[in-house]
């Protein structure tokens, strides 16, 4: 059974800088690859270059972007034309039928009305097959346009090729930064009809230039039937090795050929998990959720001549050998992204952090923020959890004692530069907090980053036998209990002398939390929901406190951020309470319940979630997608298990979404999840079997998982009771 079918890359992308509904790109890419190719609507839209409401085409864009908030680099746009020459973005822009433009993850097709020619494009992991049917034949020509920055540009009609590079970049990346390009044609080149722009647009009578934002146009000789095959390649390391890239993924192979590479890899990495049911709405959404999961982090390594694996550093700038990954933030990402990771791609796991470690041999910082360098964004050193997620977990194909030296640094040591190592790291070794009057932006969501980051690091030490710093870090993931102000009943900002931060409103957003107020930002102690309901006054006591966020309105004050943010807006329009699905921070509220026994306030929850706020529309996300972090969590919703405390090897049991859904781990094993849902009123779980046993508490471990078998839920519409025996209850520090 095909399931790219069920794949729909418009998902998300009917969002504006106000309000998200995903941010995210229509993306044609090969999973985890180096480039993903993308049709651009609109230049002049910044991040949101895309929109699905858009009925002209710019071109179309190769792109690394992993966020709007991010920006893009390495980034050009490409586009057929006939007739009088255009390059400018606006000026050379053609009409298209929405319903004539196909994107899927392995293709893309539109047909361009203004030129009467037919755009098709296949994916490979640095390169792509474009083929283009040309109805109009006079003035054929492929323009390349360039953004900010270096470019140049070699036409060279003899090869029929184009060859140069850009600098094109939003941030992170060292002076001697490039990508290198080839565009080969597979028909003669009309040197007549080829030249090159400038950074007005104007045409350049020449077919080599270099300069600022330096395009080319590249007139074209067509055969009888109007069809040419265009193969672009791409580098980070030299013009040499974009064509040995080219040779090595495309070579001789036609257009077709490409495509269905594309698409068997995508099938493939669909096909590790394959689902029964009768909604097909729900598959597409399952499906697509699933396609967005594996985009990034992108894989920024190159094979040279002999087969070897190097690749350019954005940290010092050298070739380096090895693995190297980008374009993704560990802050979005280590709650449902990675853990996804380690549950269906193990290997990959192993080589990514392999990755990881590279990167901190190269910068002598683990990163934060890698796009492609650090742009140490977001609060915490957060590849701390994944790190002791992969480890806890058997994914140790990777240097372990490296990884642990780089996390122990940052965790130890004050960094002179705030862009690496974690900020205010004096002030936190000295108070055990981060004081709100030193630091008067993120205290305490840092703070708990940090601890929750020492906890995870302390399980690396753990495994690698370093009881002394195993038995540091243990003391010092209770400090979250610094913050929490009994009072008030939230995590709250405090002050050098001990006393807290003034005024204090859990719906004021900013100031010492990130994205969010108090009501969002006291619940990070996902190593320690006991500890944490026993500062609320025990287990009903922390189950009376999420009762009251879900129950509260979604009011917010701007607080520090002085407007209204994109975060707030979709918060306030869902309308379900204090719970802002839309961003990280609150992906674990409704499985806080099962953690302190209340199991079915969290099936209503995560059942009412997926039904009501995704699907796989464009408008189809309740906030930011962020990497693949947003359709994670529906993964793992649609399970039925969520990895509630990574970097400790357990899922807690939630509500499963299908009848039938098999995971086909690598090992070669099946782990079958089998649902009795006989009505759509039956959310709750009245039972589980592992292999026809009973299963007792409310979690799986991942051995549980990776050894498979058949997991049976019994569904009913009587929810669950209160389990009080906290042995039945998934892992807390204070058990």
């Amino acid at each position: 059974m095909s399931l790219i079918k069920y794949v729909n890359p418009l998902q998300g992308t009917d969002s504006i800088y106000p309000y998200s509904n995903g941010n995210t790109l229509p993306l044609i890419s090969m999973p985890f690859a180096m480039n993903a190719w993308a049709p651009q609507t609109t230049e002049a839209g910044g991040g949101w270059w895309f929109s699905p409401h858009h009925n002209r085409l710019e071109g179309v864009r190769i792109t690394h972007q992993p966020s709007p908030w991010i920006g893009d680099y390495g980034h050009m746009t490409f586009m057929p034309q006939t007739g009088p020459l255009k390059v400018w973005a606006p000026e050379r822009s053609s009409s298209f039928r929405k319903q004539d433009m196909i994107v899927r993850p392995d293709y893309f097709k539109v047909r361009l009305l203004r030129y009467q020619t037919t755009m098709e494009l296949a994916p490979t992991e640095r390169c792509s097959s474009i083929r283009l049917s040309y109805d109009r034949r006079d003035e054929a020509r492929f323009i390349l346009s360039p953004f900010p920055g270096e470019s140049a540009m070699l036409i060279d009609p003899d090869n029929r090729t184009l060859t140069g590079y850009t600098t094109a970049k939003a941030g992170g990346t060292p002076d001697n930064y490039r990508m290198y390009f080839v565009v080969k044609f597979n028909c003669p080149i009309d040197a007549a009809n080829s030249g090159l722009s400038d950074n007005d647009n104007k045409p350049v009578a020449s077919l080599m230039g270099m300069g600022e934002r330096m395009g080319a146009h590249v007139g074209l000789v067509l055969p009888e039937n109007g069809i040419v095959e265009v193969n672009i390649s791409t580098s980070f390391i030299s013009q040499e090795q974009a064509f040995t890239n080219l040779d090595r993924e495309i070579g001789e192979r036609s257009f077709e050929e490409v495509h269905q590479l594309a698409n068997a890899a995508w099938e493939k990495q669909l096909g590790v998990i394959e689902v029964e049911d009768k909604d097909e709405e729900k598959l597409k959404t399952f499906y697509t959720c699933l396609y967005r999961t594996s985009l990034f982090p992108h894989a920024i390594h190159e094979y040279d001549a002999e087969g070897k694996q190097i690749h350019y550093s954005p940290y010092n700038g050298k070739i380096e050998a090895g693995p190297l990954f980008a374009d993704i933030g560990f802050w979005d990402t280590y709650r449902t992204s990675f853990p996804l990771y380690n549950l269906l791609y193990p290997s990959f796991v192993n080589e990514m952090m392999q990755g990881w470690v590279n990167a901190y041999n190269e910068a002598g910082w683990m990163p934060k923020w890698a796009s492609p360098g650090e742009r140490s964004m977001m609060p915490g050193t957060l590849i701390d959890v994944s790190f002791a997620d992969a480890i806890v977990k058997g994914n140790t194909d990777f240097d372990v004692e490296a990884a642990f030296e780089g996390l122990l640094k940052h965790a130890t040591t004050v960094s002179a530069d705030n862009r690496y190592g974690r900020k205010g790291m004096g002030e936190y070794l000295k108070f055990n907090y981060m004081p709100a009057d030193i630091h008067t932006h993120e205290s305490v969501c840092n703070t708990l980053d940090y601890v929750y980051g020492d906890f995870c690091i302390a399980q690396i030490a753990k495994h690698l036998g370093r009881e002394a710093d195993y038995e540091q870090l243990m003391e010092r993931a209770t400090n979250y209990k610094h913050l929490y102000d009994p009072s008030v009943g939230f995590m709250r900002g405090k002050l050098q002398d001990g006393s807290w931060l003034e005024p204090f409103d859990p719906t004021l957003w900013g100031g010492p939390y990130t994205e969010g107020g108090a009501y969002q930002s006291s619940w990070a102690v996902q190593h320690d929901f006991l500890g944490l309901a026993k500062l609320m006054g025990g287990r009903a006591g922390g189950k009376e406190r999420l009762d009251a966020l879900f129950a509260a309105e979604p009011a917010f004050k701007v607080g520090s951020y002085g407007f209204e943010i994109h975060e707030m807006s979709e918060m306030a329009m869902i309308d379900f309470g204090q719970f802002a699905i839309s961003n990280q921070p609150s992906f674990h509220f409704p499985y806080i319940y099962t953690a302190l026994g209340y199991p079915a306030l969290t099936q209503q929850w995560v059942r009412k979630t997926m039904d009501e706020l995704f699907s796989s529309r464009p408008d189809g996300l309740p906030g930011d997608e962020d990497n693949g972090s947003l359709c994670g969590w529906y993964v793992f919703g649609a399970l039925g298990l969520y990895p509630l405390s990574p970097g400790v090897p357990e899922y807690v049991i939630g509500t499963p979404y299908f009848d039938k859904m098999t995971v086909h781990l690598e090992s070669g094993k099946q782990l079958i999840i089998q649902a009795d849902h006989n009505s759509a009123d039956n959310k709750y779980v009245a039972g589980v079997k592992l292999d026809g046993s009973k299963v007792e508490k409310l979690y799986f471990t991942h051995e549980q998982l990776t050894a498979g078998g058949t997991i049976e839920f019994s569904m009913s519409n009587q929810a669950p009771a209160e389990v009080t025996d906290i042995e039945k209850l998934p892992y807390s520090m204070s058990k």
